[in-house]
């Protein structure tokens, strides 16, 4: 059994053809890509397909998704053990402004904020904006 095949079955995945080749396209980017460009490298795939394929993964904690303020939601492969937890898991996104690509900076995580009594928190996000090192040539 691949790598793939394990992944995708220990979230509660069947493994199907599609989803082995999104997830591989996904391990291979460097930065967070949107669903056009999953739909560019697959371009005789079906694009509801292509988008169930990327929501199944994000509602079992495959990707994240990543709101950079461009408009356009985002997605990154999770790193390996997480949940995609408040808690736990929550880390720095990068978007440059020069490139437009957004980069998860999963060594860099979210302090816990402490909320006042009554509010839940589902979502915390947070993108750092400017020139990434390939721009800014460091």
């Amino acid at each position: 059994m691949s790598d793939i095949t394990t992944t995708l079955k220990t979230k509660g995945i069947r493994p199907t053809a599609m989803r082995s080749l999104v997830y591989q396209e996904l391990a291979k980017q460097d930065t967070a890509v949107a669903l056009t460009d999953i739909e560019l490298a697959f371009t005789k795939a079906d694009r509801t397909t292509l988008y169930r394929t990327v929501k199944t993964f994000e509602e079992n904690g495959i990707v994240h998704q990543i709101d950079d303020g461009t408009g356009i939601s985002k997605y990154a492969l999770c790193e390996p053990g997480c949940n995609c937890e408040i808690e736990n898991d929550l880390h720095l996104h990068f978007h440059c402004s020069n490139c437009d690509k957004t980069v998860c900076l999963t060594e860099h995580k979210i302090p816990q904020i402490s909320l006042p009594d009554g509010y839940v928190a589902e979502d915390v996000n947070l993108v750092v904006k400017g020139i990434c090192s390939d721009c800014s040539g460091s």
